[in-house]
């Protein structure tokens, strides 16, 4: 009787929200987070009307700061509605006049982006909890952190929005908690579904230690069952725990209470290690799966995309079983100091190639249609080096491996859970030139859309080089999005579609003291039907500028942003002093995708 059960709630579901959906066509790009001009919102005035404000909101209203990392999801109740976060920094130095001004003291949080009219526009918020919250929403927050990060969000089917997240316990150390927020209906309409904070719990606690030595808890992952059936309601929650520097599972937590208490976690891989990038998918039936990947090739383990399965509402998972392998997008060169690097940019950041670039990964991504009662069927994408594109750099820089290079394609493989088989992985859109980038995917509602970022339009590109990046290693703008979607469960792509209005150059050096790139690990697209809204990491509103530091004029590389330096002549050159003035201004943009 289960089966019906299900066919019929989510049929109820999707007849309801269908006449508010329509085929999304991208149109203007919109800045999603609002750190200068409309600025910053308690999420205890968005949730009650009452007003609060502190110096952390003050700030982040004003900033221009740095966001990366974007997630996003759409109300499967009502499509006008969106929740994203991203890794917000909005919140790190003080505010101007400040006379810590240019020192980080504040922290890196999560934010609370929410859209009531489909994507057209964003009110910035922060999820309560972080240093400095005064609010009294504040003690709502059970978490023990001074900043966090791998944002992740998802939905259930009756207004409630769960957001994840992994954080630090203490400044100095690298390794602290895991822990999921809850926000419910404010009351009235599916408008105000996801707008009250009811609380955030600990789901698992890490241990404080230098160097990744203790246990670190990275890269999260969230979903919600929605299928109407026996495990309706459900949270799962999954994350990678790295232990003593050297292995890594993958660890899984429920809730059955909305998000109110989380079961202990679980090591579900404890045969395999070096695991990485875990993802949740729920299909029609309320089976529940975990996707995760390899990312090196230890004790004969390949590099691989693996799956486990749960009939019985994550209370226990199947032995991981392999889907297929690739081969790995690990960019990497050697820095001038020594030792690998997996980004290179000036200064002590500098590496011996010469090149500026950004941290790059194969990064998996998977979901599965909740509101298909016939296929038991999970969607993957990922990176992954494109076969016989490999070339020598002739450089220590690596795409590959050290010195090897290749074009990055962005793949696609069907998973079917029933069966055990899956298709031959797929590019999603092949190209002769250009890198695909982080690609997600999203299929609720009978239709799968994809995105990703790419370089098909950089004018500098050559598999033996970074992205931006010229012989020289000069850079320039090289990063748009593409999107395509699929109405036959990804037997068939469309043509892709140009998401961005303006291109990017993601070799901007905003990171460690203006040395380095950072642009996070991952995109998120969010979909119900045709409806689908994408979200990116963007440079659009950078300022450009000269690090004083680079005396000798030693790295013209275009990546150098506005900044304000004094020089001591016994402490040396003194920090950034002028933050708010656009050189960090890296903002999260979104726009309705195909």
């Amino acid at each position: 009787m289960r089966r019906p059960m299900i066919v019929t709630a989510a049929a109820m579901l999707l007849a309801a929200i269908v006449p508010h959906a329509s085929a999304s066509t991208p149109g203007p790009d919109v800045r999603v987070t609002q750190d200068a001009g409309a600025g910053y919102v308690s999420a205890y005035t968005l949730g009650t009307g009452q007003a609060y404000t502190d110096p952390t909101l003050d700030e982040c209203s004003v900033s221009k700061g740095r966001q990366n990392e974007p997630a996003i999801a759409v109300d499967p109740r009502d499509t006008s509605v969106l929740i994203g976060s991203s890794n917000d920094y909005c919140g790190v130095y003080a505010p101007p006049g400040d006379p810590n001004l240019g020192l980080p003291l504040g922290p890196i949080w999560l934010g609370y982006y929410r859209s009531e009219d489909a994507g057209k526009s964003f009110v910035s918020s922060l999820v309560p909890g972080y240093p400095g919250d005064t609010s009294p929403f504040a003690p709502l927050a059970k978490i023990d952190t001074t900043g966090s990060g791998d944002p992740v969000v998802a939905w259930d089917a009756h207004g409630r929005a769960f957001m994840g997240s992994e954080s630090d316990t203490d400044e100095n150390l690298s390794n602290g908690d895991v822990w999921v927020a809850t926000y419910v209906n404010s009351g009235g309409g599916t408008a105000n579904d996801g707008k009250l904070y009811q609380g955030t719990v600990t789901v698992g606690k890490g241990s404080q230690a230098k160097n990744l030595l203790g246990k670190f808890n990275d890269k999260t992952a969230l979903e919600v069952d929605r299928t109407g059936g026996k495990y309706d309601g459900n949270v799962y929650f999954a994350w990678t725990r790295f232990t003593g520097g050297k292995i890594s599972n993958i660890y899984f937590s429920r809730s059955t209470d909305h998000g109110v208490t989380f079961s202990k976690p679980k090591n579900i891989t404890p045969r395999n290690g070096n695991l990485q990038d875990p993802q949740v998918s729920v299909t029609g039936n309320g089976d529940v799966y975990v996707t995760f990947d390899t990312f090196a090739m230890k004790n004969g383990q390949p590099f691989g995309l693996y799956i486990a399965k749960s009939t019985d509402g994550g209370k226990t998972f199947s032995p991981p079983s392999l889907i297929t392998t690739y081969v790995p997008v690990d960019v990497q060169d050697v820095s001038v100091f020594g030792g690998s690097a997996r980004d290179c940019g000036d200064l002590f950041s500098a590496c011996v190639s010469g090149y500026t670039f950004f941290r790059q990964g194969t990064s998996l991504r998977a979901t599965a249609d909740q509101f298909d009662p016939e296929h038991e069927w999970v969607y993957l994408t990922y990176g992954a080096t494109k076969p016989g594109t490999e070339v020598s750099t002739g450089t220590t820089f690596g795409v590959e491996a050290p010195g090897i290079g290749g074009q990055e394609g962005a793949y696609f493989v069907r998973y079917d859970g029933a069966a055990g088989t899956h298709t031959s992985p797929a590019l999603l859109s092949d190209q002769p030139v250009g890198n695909q980038v982080f690609p997600a995917i999203s299929a609720d509602g009978g239709v799968l859309h994809a995105m990703w970022w790419d370089s098909r339009n950089d004018p500098n590109y050559s598999p033996a080089r970074p992205i931006g990046n010229d012989a020289s290693g000069n850079t320039v703008p090289s990063l748009d999005v593409y999107a395509t979607r699929s109405s036959d469960h990804g037997d068939i792509w469309a043509t892709a579609t140009r998401l961005t209005d303006v291109m990017s150059n993601p070799d901007y050096e905003q990171f460690s003291n203006r040395t380095v790139p950072f642009a996070g690990d991952y995109l998120t697209v969010t979909s119900f039907g045709d409806f689908a809204f994408s979200v990116w990491t963007d440079y659009r509103d950078v300022v450009a500028g000269t690090d004083p530091r680079e005396t000798d004029n030693d790295d013209a590389d275009n990546a150098d942003v506005v900044q304000c330096r004094a020089f001591d002549p016994v402490t040396g050159w003194g920090p950034d002093t002028c933050p708010h003035a656009g050189g960090i201004d890296q903002n999260i943009y979104g726009d309705l995708s195909p």
